[in-house]
């Protein structure tokens, strides 16, 4: 049985195990598990679990497993499908490296899974290997029901993961008291003093103020007119359907910039495209950026938006609001999620009133008002650019005092001291 030195130490001493009469304390191991780290990063979990790992190796021995491609970093290993898998559905594949992965973390102290993909590696290693898990929740699999579009039978495969995890976990990370929420409705057999909230963070130097009209103009964009930018996969939570509508609505002079990519099926691409054209046979500024852009471009393209909008149905936080605001762009919000824990309405932005279905999917009640309701609050923020630029800079200032990666990692470090 290993000793944690809880007694002699503070809080993040704690995280130091001793092997032995007489041993030296040697720093914990945590084996972090994601499907996604840099470079394969497409959505806001990679984002999250990129900046974790680089905030907790100050005083932690923090291993990484992931799926893709091998990596060049050091205690980062990549995992491919097992070819006979090749071809099976994406959930039984998925499954086919979290066996590979759940092996390897022998010799952790705890482990640390984020999202379903790799929920399955972190609760086998826990039980294999007798340590605690601990999840981080970036999303819930009952209310992304869409998610059967894309995987079909996988989706009953991936919410079997997740509740199974959940209900194994010694410890459950929601992203926001929202999310928080989300857990306890859905899994209403969980433990509550098991689920804690701990917000996503922002990496702030990465994410500021980049003035550089010409890069702006390189992708298309006039930085004389004003502009409503989105960013985000193509995917049903998303909401991007009702913004196209909404855009319509809009000013003549008004831009929408879409940074959207990352389809989750043909059929909502097909969608999405049919929108755009729509928009673009109708009025001029509608910019779609379809590929990945680098930090640099991106904040470019942030810090000239008059604002920024997240029309989501479905946002648990939405790392993507923190950098737009740390880019000190206001942000045009669905009241929904963890995204009003966000968004200080007239203060960093605007909250946008929704009333959804219970069914899961987060559909609005009444699509049409949720459309003109969007159309109204963007074009009220971009008849104001003074007002906006003042909500702009609030946001900055919010980003830098409550969601930095040195709080959130010394939060998580405090969830790991709990279990050991």
């Amino acid at each position: 049985m290993q000793q944690y030195a809880s007694d002699t130490y503070g809080d993040s001493d704690r995280l130091c195990v001793c092997r032995g009469k007489g041993a030296s304390v040697i720093r914990m191991r945590v084996d972090l598990i994601s499907r996604e780290y840099p470079p394969e990063v497409y959505g806001g979990a990679g984002v999250h679990v990129a900046e974790l790992v680089r905030a907790l190796r100050g005083d932690l021995d923090v291993t990484v497993r992931c799926f893709g491609l091998p990596r060049d970093e050091s205690q980062v290993y990549s995992y491919l499908v097992p070819p006979e898998l090749s071809g099976a559905n994406p959930a039984l594949a998925t499954l086919g490296v979290d066996l590979q992965i759940a092996q390897d973390v022998q010799g952790a102290d705890l482990v640390h899974s984020h999202t379903w993909y790799a929920n399955a590696a972190g609760q086998l290693a826990s039980l294999l290997h007798g340590i605690p898990h601990v999840v981080t929740a970036h999303s819930l699999e009952p209310l992304r029901p869409w998610k059967a579009e894309q995987l079909g039978g996988g989706y009953r495969v991936s919410s079997w993961i997740e509740a199974t995890a959940f209900t194994g976990a010694a410890a459950i990370i929601a992203v926001s008291d929202g999310m928080r929420r989300d857990i306890l409705r859905s899994y209403p057999w969980l433990d509550p003093e098991k689920v804690v909230t701990v917000h996503n963070g922002i990496d702030l130097e990465r994410w500021k103020r980049v003035d550089d009209p010409e890069l702006v103009k390189s992708l298309g964009i006039d930085p004389s007119r004003p502009s409503v930018v989105f960013v985000g996969r193509i995917t049903r939570q998303k909401g991007l359907p009702y913004l196209l509508r909404a855009a319509a609505l809009l000013p003549p002079e008004v831009q929408l910039v879409l940074c959207a990519g990352a389809p989750d099926t043909p059929e909502i691409l097909a969608e999405v495209q049919t929108g755009v054209a729509e928009l673009q046979a109708t009025r001029s500024g509608v910019v779609w950026l379809d590929r990945l852009l680098s930090p640099n471009e991106l904040s470019a393209v942030l810090t000239q938006a008059t604002t920024f909008v997240c029309p989501s149905v479905y946002e648990p936080l939405g790392i993507v609001n923190l950098e737009a605001m740390a880019c000190s762009a206001p942000v045009v919000g669905t009241a929904t999620g963890g995204i009003p824990e966000v968004v200080v309405d007239g203060v960093t932005g605007r909250l946008v009133p929704i009333e959804q279905l219970d069914d899961g999917t987060g559909t609005p009640i009444d699509p049409d008002k949720f459309v003109a309701d969007l159309a109204r609050i963007l074009t009220e923020v971009v008849s104001d650019p003074a007002a906006a630029k003042r909500m702009g800079e609030a946001g900055r200032r919010r980003a830098e005092t409550d969601f930095s990666w040195t709080s959130i990692a010394a939060r998580t470090r405090e969830v790991y001291a709990s279990l050991v």
